[in-house]
């Protein structure tokens, strides 16, 4: 049964949508350049991004297995017909790249090439990466091209809307650094707070049992078990805050994991009971698992620390097509308008925020002396 290659517009359209679906800077380069191989009907695929050192910072192949990858060695640097890409800015259509005087050889390793196709990705005046292909797998007339001037028409236009899903990627991850930060300066004031008054109380309370030691060994006593306690609660704070701090391992292990992990430290490390129940949620979007961590850490900050709540449970199920982040604890509550207008938000706007910025909604239910529930419900899962 002969290979057809994919064609017309639904091909296209599958393409560019396969691109739209990844805010991931990794997962946005291995689709390009899947999806460029596969809708020119090529044997190899490449994208290069450059560095600000003469080569590049990432480099992703397709048709190549990992095996042959690490035997061909590091990557490659800027010469030859790669560097055409990346100074030049115009596309390079070649009956065979080892007859280009530009070739300068490759390593043992590499796969033979012949007919070759690259193109530049643009971002205005700005070239952010580079389309290779190669072996274009149909009959090749003696000393022609495999690659048509069609073909590379769709590599323009597919390198366009690469150029599109690089940029939205490069403003992903500027966005995430940006709240990494924010999250990692919120969570030192945090620490800083809650360790400094632990500390001055502990160096008080020993204060007056060294004076109390002679003239009343009893209270001196009594001091002293204080200290003990105090010293207990300071560590109990520096567990909670390294659980914050640490990086969550969404990747490795997913939402349910990671928050059943976190929520087993928090309830050692606080007096409050904390518990975690999960039914029947699949996986979700990279996006939407982060969004519905950091809301759970924000949620669970404010009632171990502010709302003196016993009991705090965390529930993650699935509700009308939808997947449901619940936390309710029974503390002492407080009015939500009266916090608005007092401008004292407990990072409801940035949980709110966070559940805006996937497709979510989040509502909190509270009041004096009636605890708190905060939910957020995000499409899908």
């Amino acid at each position: 049964m002969s290979h057809r290659p994919p064609s017309g517009l639904a091909a296209v359209s599958a393409a560019l949508l396969a691109m739209s679906r990844h805010l991931e800077m990794r997962d946005v380069l291995k689709t390009i350049v899947a999806s460029a191989r596969e809708l020119l009907d090529a044997e190899y695929a490449a994208l290069g991004v450059p560095d600000d050192h003469g080569g590049f910072a990432q480099f992703v192949v397709d048709g190549v297995s990992d095996e042959q990858w690490k035997a061909i060695g590091p990557l490659p640097r800027q010469h030859g017909i790669l560097a055409a890409m990346l100074h030049e800015a115009k596309p390079e259509r070649l009956a065979d790249v080892r007859e280009d005087p530009r070739f300068e050889g490759w390593p043992a390793a590499h796969p033979d090439m012949s007919d070759f196709l690259g193109l530049p990705i643009r971002d205005g005046d700005d070239i952010i990466g580079a389309l290779f292909l190669a072996n274009k797998r149909c009959p090749k007339p003696e000393g022609a091209c495999g690659f048509t001037a069609e073909d590379e028409e769709l590599l323009g236009i597919l390198a366009q809307h690469a150029a599109i899903a690089l940029t939205n990627a490069r403003l992903y991850e500027r966005s995430r650094e940006l709240t990494i930060a924010e999250e990692r300066s919120r969570l030192a004031h945090e620490l800083h707070d809650a360790v400094s008054q632990k500390l001055f109380s502990l160096r008080l309370t020993a204060q007056a049992a060294a004076a109390l030691v002679d003239r009343d060994p009893a209270r001196a006593k009594g001091e002293l078990q204080q200290v003990a306690a105090l010293a207990a609660e300071a560590v109990d704070e520096l567990r909670a805050a390294v659980v914050e701090l640490r990086p969550a391992g969404l990747d490795e292990d997913g939402l349910v994991a990671t928050l059943r992990t976190q929520i087993q430290v928090l309830d050692r490390a606080h007096t409050a009971r904390v518990t975690f129940a999960s039914a029947a949620v699949r996986a979700l979007p990279a996006a939407q698992e982060e969004a519905l961590l950091r809301v759970s850490q924000e949620a669970l900050h404010n009632a171990l620390r502010h709302s003196g709540a016993g009991h705090v449970d965390v529930t993650l199920t699935r509700r009308d097509g939808g997947t449901v982040l619940r936390i309710s604890d029974d503390g002492h509550g407080f009015d939500p308008a009266a916090t608005r207008r007092a401008g004292r938000h407990l990072g409801l706007v940035s949980m709110r925020d966070r559940a805006d910025g996937v497709g979510g909604k989040l509502t909190v239910e509270s009041a004096p002396g009636k605890g708190t529930t905060i939910e957020m419900e995000v499409p899908g899962g």
